[in-house]
């Protein structure tokens, strides 16, 4: 018997072997195979599936396809693009590649005050004179440096920003609003020489890809991830998630085996190395030209009196006399922010005051997490607010939180592509200009948004786009719902070391700030002045400020939705 059978084993293992292949090739529509009980064909799978992951980040080249040099533009467009660009041009050296020695030393470097023996008054000017040298000892004679500055009371918890004017000799005059009195402290930071600064401007340019994204494809137990930005070299076919409604565009490299619409999520895939030649890494060094004070000759503070009116006094008064060179959105004074113009803050210290003015409100918080934050803050402050579970990633989102006794319901969602959350389901990608259409609107809605840190790997083009349909889509919003109250958050200074300053430098971030500020100019929003209050503050520089800074924020904020006492 046997030995009968054993004559028809070459055609139980022709079955066998076809049946196998058979469930390979059909195994997309097995959804509900259980791997668990399957190992050894889950590891066939998976040494399939492996073989067509991309191996690593390939570098953009004159063959890129990049989606935002794609895109047509409106003579209007086009005009207030060069606008915009030109706004933001940076001065250069007139030697393009001068020798490190040639760079300027912040240690070389000196600021003095000009006027520190005069009679200076709360609502009076300080001025101070900055001037760079390079490692040789020898002055600059050119500008283009970054420098940040603030004027600041220790013991009183008080500091105010500057503002740096570029003489482009080598000389920088830098303007301080005096709005308390006391003693001041001047201190002045180099963030980057001029010569760092060309290299982060070559970076934006020709790097858009120092940062790269990837998407994981799947169908049934088959999956392959490529990888995804907005700029590929067109050495493949790619999938187009270009939005249909606001023109966003966006890539990833077409799976070997899956369709484009089986794309499951989306992430960051890392950072690129290697950025930059041994000379420019020379430019980059943290205590020597990165984020580096740079020290008085001579006294580097000033004693400010009371201005006096009819005999008294006026402390903490706000003033904005003429013939000032500059004046501040705000400062603080026993770490509170004072607004020098326009709503008054009020102080939100408990959840008794935030519940009553989030009463019978909806907000909406748009952005990366530098607002969601500001959910962070609030959901743990007001005890009534439940988050619900949406399944959302830590970190990532969506989040909801509703206070059903009092009518508030909080939400929070990130920005579209580019983002460089950890992984977000590829269903949750949402651009905020389409978000802010599907909202009706009305005098109990809030909207507040941010969107500036995923953008600075790319050319300021990109961001003005983005910019310009979010704003295109609250002008709609306002116009059929003109009492909805719509607030943007600027971009904030952080702690910065080499590798990050060629991704996330403050230079990147000043930029996309000054953008964001006149593309808004004239529309009926609030400005929340994150840099400022950021750069203003004691405590030191980072991405997601301490909570001391995002409850001044949210006091900002609040103040605009409730500015009743």
């Amino acid at each position: 018997m046997w030995t009968n059978l054993s004559r028809f084993t070459p055609l139980f293992l022709f079955l066998a072997f076809t049946g196998l292949v058979f469930l390979l090739r059909n195994i997309f529509t097995l959804e509900k195979f259980d791997c668990n009980t399957r190992t050894a064909l889950c590891r066939i799978q998976d040494t399939i599936s492996t073989a067509f992951k991309p191996v690593g980040p390939v570098a953009v080249n004159k063959d890129s396809y990049c989606g935002y040099s794609e895109l047509e533009l409106s003579p209007e467009e086009v005009l207030e693009e060069q606008y915009l660009l030109d706004l933001i041009a940076w001065p250069e050296p007139p030697v393009q590649t001068p020798s490190f020695q040639q760079s300027t030393d912040p240690a070389h470097s000196f600021f003095v005050i000009l006027n520190p023996s005069e009679d200076l008054r709360v609502g009076g000017q300080l001025e101070v004179l900055v001037h760079m040298q390079d490692f040789q000892g020898q002055p600059k004679q050119y500008g283009g440096d970054f420098l940040l500055a603030r004027i600041h009371s220790p013991e009183l918890k008080a500091g105010a920003a500057g503002k740096v004017v570029d003489h482009q000799n080598g000389f920088y005059s830098v303007f301080f609003a005096l709005l308390w009195p006391g003693e001041l402290t001047v201190s002045v930071t180099l963030v980057h020489p001029s010569e760092a600064v060309q290299v982060l401007k070559r970076l934006r340019q020709e790097r858009p890809d120092r940062v790269y994204f990837k998407s994981l494809f799947r169908t049934g137990y088959f999956s392959e991830t490529t990888l995804c930005n907005l700029c590929l070299p067109a050495s493949q076919p790619l999938c187009n998630y270009t939005d249909p409604h606001t023109g966003e565009p966006w890539f990833c490299y077409k799976p070997k085996l899956l369709s484009c619409d089986s794309r499951v999520n989306h992430a960051k895939g890392g950072y690129q190395k290697h950025l930059l030649t041994a000379k420019e890494g020379l430019l980059f060094q943290s205590n020597v030209n990165i984020k580096v004070p740079i020290l008085a000759s001579g006294a580097d503070h000033v004693t400010v009196k009371l201005q006096e009116k009819n005999g008294h006094s006026d402390r903490g008064k706000k003033t904005n006399p003429d013939g000032l060179t500059f004046m501040p959105s705000g400062f603080y004074y026993q770490d509170v922010w004072k607004p020098t113009g326009g709503r008054a803050v009020r102080q939100f210290n408990d959840a008794l005051s935030v519940t009553q003015c989030l009463k019978r409100k909806v907000i909406y918080l748009y952005g990366d997490s530098t607002v969601r934050q500001w959910f962070e803050y609030l959901n743990a402050l007001v005890p009534g607010l439940q988050e619900f579970n949406l399944g959302s990633p830590k970190n990532v989102g969506p989040f909801l939180a509703v206070d059903s006794a009092h009518g508030i319901m909080l939400k929070y969602r990130c920005h579209g592509p580019p983002i460089r959350f950890s992984t977000v389901a590829a269903s949750e990608l949402r651009y905020v200009a389409n978000e802010l259409e599907g909202i009706v609107g009305g005098r109990d809605v809030v909207v507040a948004i941010t969107i500036w840190s995923h953008f600075s790997t790319f050319p300021a083009e990109v961001y003005i786009r983005r910019l310009r349909n979010i704003r295109r889509a609250v002008r709609r919003l306002l116009a059929r719902s003109p009492r909805t109250l719509v607030v943007l958050k600027t971009a904030n200074v952080q702690e910065l070391g080499p590798e990050v300053s060629l991704y996330n430098s403050d230079w990147f971030s000043l930029q996309l700030d000054a953008l964001l500020r006149h593309m808004f100019q004239g529309l009926d929003v609030v400005l929340v002045d994150a840099w400022e209050m950021t750069l203003a503050h004691r405590l030191p520089h980072a991405l997601h400020p301490p909570a001391l800074i995002v409850k001044n924020q949210v006091d900002v904020f609040l103040s605009h939705v409730c500015p009743g006492g």
